[in-house]
């Protein structure tokens, strides 16, 4: 892979590499004439990200033209059938006479090709995200209700009783207590809609405790679809559905339910006769998950499966906006890339792009051409044009903002193959300068998931600042990672700590028999799953100078109690007390007595994904059997570090600790630490 031109400064100091603008959604006009993103910067005190929306020429000759400035942001943009802008932002409303105690949160914004933005709808407590018709001026949103409240306004006087009377509690009947890094409730989800000039919405239904639900509106505006969790008994009745609805009413009309499945990001057909589904087969004791997409006929309620034989999972569909032609486009993991595929019609797939990873998929009003998020490994997500029917096309990339230089290295790959025979590879970023004469020290990174891979750009685990200290870092897809088809995910299925840590040494083996790695310098950092793989790891092998194991699962059996997702541990690894097998075989605490490498561990207190139990488990274990080890906490990050500041600090830590047990410096404690 090329070198992007420029020098390689952002990757030295963590500080600009951190101030690099992200561009995060694109949005396309109905006339397909304007392309809009929105792009987030770090704010003038350097202490948080903001969002802003950037205006950027389709054709690609034009330089990006910023539209939106406000120090609280703007994000989620999207076109309305007249072409007018529509936004999220909790900016204050510049009508003198507008209510201020209820404009917390984030509001609809609409804004013309011409003049100022307008507020369109608010809520209390704000809105979580909203969609548009497109042809029609119906728009849906997802909001709160408070057990009691009928509507917007009972629920802003519930939330003003609870404020003054300093009331926090909550009280769950049912379902989910919290997602990812925040508690659910004590309001719940509803979707609403509005089809008329008079701001009046229709409460088209509860989502249930949901932290991320989907909203789509038919074509004309006059049926909403979302989905719903669905209570019941923990882990095999649980269950998300996808619920249609009457615009103007609110009355349900149909519901896609299915036994041992579940249904998610709804999509109107461009006829409005259709909806496309993506459905996941559910997790169980002997089969892993899987998913594909579907298609509901909304008149008959048949069900049907678009792509019966296609190998991996497709995501981010988008439907042609021709009512007369009826394809789809989709990414998919697929071999270390995440490709753009077309399905046409008659169940023809065809792979679109050659390399890269692609989201935010937006289609042409005449179906012709394509727009997209395009990232890898080696490069930022950046807007590009795409031929919506060329095979294994290279795409034309368009003038956004940011851009972080030239990197300090080079991309390559590395193959082997299990001790299955089940061919392997993995990405392997490599310093400059890295030869025979100056091989690399080398650090193993296991993605997290498990059912993931590496192929795109992350600024969470970005291997350019550690090239840019002098270490190679290989990027491996072992087994259960994705793209690879259902044989990929069966090798390790139910047994964590098995066939994987053995992909994940085999690869690392082929990249230390290079003559560019040092292989008696070499270490291992990994988060969520990389990071119990990282405990594994430990508990297995010496053969790594330092570990770093951020947010990573020690205890299986005590973990399952507490994570946000219960029951897919439950469906996997069974109840710890009638079935103990799989949690005594792949657990690391069973064999924390092996543990001898030094290890930094790093956990956020707001993780409810693997709850920071677990981190404070394996330091205490670590100090109890003096092993050298660190702590480093953050009371308020959850599963992610985001926060600016403390994400450099994640970076200095990470770096400082391999520096100083890898190759043997002096430790440095990160400043402000």
């Amino acid at each position: 892979m090329s070198e992007t031109p420029g020098d390689s400064t952002a990757f030295h100091d963590l500080s600009a590499f951190l101030a690099t603008p992200r561009v995060t959604a694109l949005a396309l006009s109905p006339d397909g004439n304007r392309l809009v993103a929105a792009v987030q910067s770090l704010n003038g005190k350097g202490n948080r990200y903001v969002s802003g929306l950037w205006e950027i020429d389709p054709a690609g000759g034009r330089e990006p033209r910023r539209l939106t400035r406000s120090h609280k942001g703007e994000s989620a943009p999207a076109f309305a059938a007249d072409g007018t802008l529509y936004f999220l932002s909790g900016r204050e409303d510049s009508d003198p006479g507008a209510a201020k105690d209820t404009a917390e949160g984030s509001a609809v914004w609409a804004l013309p090709a011409s003049g100022e933005a307008a507020l369109i709808a608010r809520h209390p407590g704000g809105i979580a995200g909203f969609t548009l018709a497109r042809d029609t001026g119906a728009l849906a949103y997802t909001a709160g209700l408070l057990p009691g409240a009928a509507d917007a306004e009972a629920h802003g006087k519930l939330r003003k009783d609870r404020a003054e009377a300093k009331v926090t509690a909550i009280l769950y009947e049912s379902g989910l207590t919290r997602f990812w890094n925040r508690d659910l409730g004590p309001d719940e989800a509803h979707t609403f809609v509005r089809t008329g000039d008079d701001g009046a919405a229709v409460d088209a239904g509860g989502q249930g405790f949901v932290s991320e639900a989907d909203t789509a509106l038919s074509p004309d505006g006059t049926r909403v679809a979302h989905t719903r969790f669905e209570h019941g008994r923990v882990p095999d009745d649980n269950r998300t559905v996808v619920v249609v609805a009457d615009a103007t009413t609110g009355e349900r009309l149909h519901v896609v339910d299915r036994a041992g499945y579940a249904y998610g990001a709804p999509l109107f057909t461009a006829d409005g006769t259709g909806l496309i589904c993506a459905r996941q087969l559910r997790e169980t004791y002997q089969e892993p998950y899987s998913w594909t997409l579907v298609r509901i006929d909304l008149a008959s309620g048949a069900e049907s499966e678009l792509m019966p034989d296609f190998p991996n999972w497709p995501a981010g569909a988008v439907v042609s906006p021709r009512p007369d032609q009826a394809t789809l486009w989709f990414t998919a993991d697929e071999l270390g890339h995440r490709p753009v595929f077309r399905r046409d019609p008659d169940g023809t797939v065809t792979r679109l792009t050659v390399s890269g990873a692609y989201t935010s998929l937006c289609v042409a009003p005449d179906g012709r051409t394509l727009y997209a998020l395009r990232s890898s490994v080696d490069a930022p997500p950046t807007p590009v044009r795409l031929d919506a029917a060329e095979p294994d096309q290279e795409p034309a990339e368009l003038k956004a903002p940011g851009g972080v230089g030239r990197l300090p290295g080079t991309l390559t790959e590395v193959h082997t193959a299990g001790d299955d025979g089940f061919p392997l590879r993995a990405w392997l970023v490599l310093p400059e300068g890295a030869s025979a004469e100056r091989p690399a020290p080398l650090v193993l990174v296991p993605h997290g998931g498990p059912h993931s891979s590496w192929n795109a750009w992350t600024w969470r685990w970005n291997p350019w600042p550690f090239t840019a200290r002098g270490y190679a870092v290989l990027l491996p897809d072992p087994a259960m990672s994705s793209g690879y088809g259902p044989r990929m995910h069966e090798r390790g299925w139910g047994q964590w700590g098995g066939t994987p840590y053995r992909d994940l040494m085999a690869m690392t083996d082929t990249a230390e028999a290079r003559p560019d790695i040092d292989a008696t310098r070499t270490g291992l950092a990994g988060a969520s799953y990389g990071g119990y793989m990282a405990n594994r790891i430990a508990t297995l092998t010496d053969r790594f100078k330092a570990i770093v194991s951020h947010a990573g699962l020690w205890d299986l059996p005590s973990h399952q109690a507490v994570t946000d997702a219960s029951a897919y541990h439950r469906r996997i690894f069974g109840d710890p007390l009638t079935r103990p097998e799989r949690h005594e075989e792949n657990s690391p605490s069973f064999a924390a007595d092996r543990i001898r490498t030094p290890m930094l561990v790093v956990h956020g207190a707001k993780d409810y994904r693997v709850p920071v139990g677990q981190g404070m488990a394996l330091f205490q274990e670590l100090q109890r059997r003096e092993v050298p080890a660190k702590f480093l906490y953050f009371p308020d990050e959850g599963h992610w570090i985001l926060t600016p500041a403390h994400a450099r600090l994640w970076y200095s830590a990470l770096l400082n600790f391999l520096d100083h047990h890898v190759l043997g410096q002096e430790w440095r404690r990160p400043e402000l630490l």
